[in-house]
């Protein structure tokens, strides 16, 4: 019944900046915990952030923490993922997905919807 749409992806140089977003439909996005994963070809599928559905408490990767920031704005149904001073090592699709329940994990079997993905590269 949750559809999640990604779009904001593109191609950048290093030390720039894209703002992802991740638009529901179906359901009301207060409601669900949401994260981002991405996948690098070759490599597994990792969690970047989270931002929980009772608390709106955020997680984030390791790799991530200090540069990208997950947001809710829910007048607009959409969460987003400002990414700052991409590095070559963020190239990957990004997917935002969705779980009903309260957690506060990156743990991709948690979650029950899932969007299509969109291609961030970032290079020289």
């Amino acid at each position: 019944q949750v559809q999640l749409v990604e779009s904001g992806g593109g191609l950048v140089q290093p030390g720039s900046s894209l703002r992802l977003s991740c638009a529901a439909s179906g359901a009301t996005l207060a409601l669900y915990t949401i994260a981002w994963f991405r996948q690098a070809p070759g490599k597994k599928r990792e969690g970047v952030a989270s931002i929980n559905n009772k608390d709106g408490e955020t997680h984030y990767a390791d790799s991530v923490k200090d540069r990208f920031t997950i947001s809710r704005d829910n007048a607009e149904n959409t969460v987003y993922l400002q990414m700052n001073s991409l590095k070559p090592e963020d190239t990957a699709v990004y997917y935002c997905a969705a779980v009903s329940t309260s957690i506060y994990i990156l743990w991709e079997h948690e979650y029950d919807y899932w969007g299509q993905g969109t291609q961030v590269t970032v290079s020289s």
